[in-house]
């Protein structure tokens, strides 16, 4: 075991090495970032975009994004091309990778904290002439700042959101961030599609609820909707609560909630991307969901939102709400929503309604 690991570190070391190069990165023209994961990390990442294009407008924005959450960018001003990787599948990549490598970029910009294979190689094979990345505790031994493939890396600072932890990749740059809100384009007929949906519902309090979470065991179950949909309607009866659902289990979701026999709770329309979701959203005046990326698009539009989140707190700081007004309800499980409190959830939905009434009276 011990042999194997000492492999791996030398291994590692050799993979990571290059050539230096005398380049300063105030020449940076054409930067990469990578961003080929999941919708909420995309969601997250959208001022680190931003910030950059606004400060040097000059400087051309590529993001290699994943099939799953490239939609996040459509619309966007602040980039200038976006490719699509799967991370799981390296030889169908290959392609994309000798053709980005053929861009000649000058800086590409990894926001990984852990030292991730095939993240390196991907690196490896771009070749760009600067790699900006977060702070590496590093692997099997090896520090972070003994993989020289990566020139600079940010400070590492405690009690951050991953929001301001992928911010800091721009420090190598000298420019002043402005502001670290998400952004989300959608279009007017997106928006359009939503406002028809939601006026036959002209002064009821809406509510949206998502049911899936970001990983298996962190979602909302059916038993769990029935009873948090009724206390909510006992403490507040001028409710329309609409469930959120992916494309995929709309239907199987839509016979659910038929026979729940609820009046008050109905399906959404069939959105067929993350953005469709988005723009109707911000129709809602309140959200409930999982960890997942709803969490973000609703933090987005500064949406009121109740969360229920394993007990990891390491993690939930992370990756918290970051609307003005939001709750989170806690698990027993680490691993998953197993013993989350329905009376609390509902005593902080009853709080929220009532700060948002209080508001929107003043």
């Amino acid at each position: 075991m011990f042999l194997n690991t000492r492999i791996k570190a030398y291994l590692l070391r050799l993979f990571t090495t290059k050539k230096a190069r005398n380049f300063d990165i105030k020449d940076v023209k054409k930067v990469l970032f990578f961003r080929y994961d999941r919708i909420g990390d995309m969601v997250i990442s959208t001022p680190v975009f931003r910030e950059l294009k606004l400060s040097l407008p000059e400087i051309k924005i590529s993001v290699l994004a994943s099939k799953v959450n490239q939609s996040i960018l459509s619309n966007n001003p602040y980039i200038d091309h976006i490719y699509v990787n799967n991370k799981h599948s390296f030889l169908s990549d290959l392609k994309t990778l000798f053709d980005l490598r053929k861009k000649n970029f000058d800086a590409c910009i990894e926001f990984d904290h852990s030292v991730i294979p095939h993240a390196i190689i991907r690196l490896k094979i771009i070749n760009p002439k600067v790699v900006i990345s977060v702070f590496k505790k590093g692997r099997y031994g090896v520090e972070g700042k003994d993989l020289k493939l990566y020139d600079f890396y940010t400070e590492k600072k405690d009690n951050l959101h991953f929001r301001d932890i992928w911010l800091e990749t721009l420090s190598p740059f000298g420019i002043n961030l402005k502001s670290n809100h998400y952004d989300l384009f959608r279009t007017a007929s997106q928006n359009e599609v939503a406002q028809n949906f939601v006026s036959k519902f002209h002064g009821k309090f809406l509510i949206g609820v998502n049911l899936e979470g970001a990983a298996k065991g962190k979602k909302i179950e059916y038993e769990d909707l029935e009873k948090i949909s009724r206390r909510l309607y006992e403490i507040h009866n001028n409710i329309k609560i609409i469930i959120l659902s992916t494309p995929n289990n709309y239907q199987n979701l839509k016979e659910i909630i038929k026979k729940m026999g609820l009046d008050y709770v109905l399906m959404s329309y069939k959105t067929d991307t993350i953005l469709d979701v988005a723009a109707l959203i911000t129709k809602f005046d309140l959200i409930i969901t999982p960890d997942t990326s709803i969490v973000h698009i609703a933090s987005t539009f500064d949406k009121p939102i109740v969360t229920i989140h394993e007990n990891n707190k390491d993690s939930y700081e992370l990756f918290a709400p970051t609307s003005r007004l939001n709750r989170t309800v806690f698990s027993n499980s680490k691993n998953s929503l197993n013993g989350f409190s329905l009376d609390l959830l509902t005593n902080f939905c009853l709080e929220l309604i009532n700060l948002i009434k209080k508001e929107n009276h003043d």
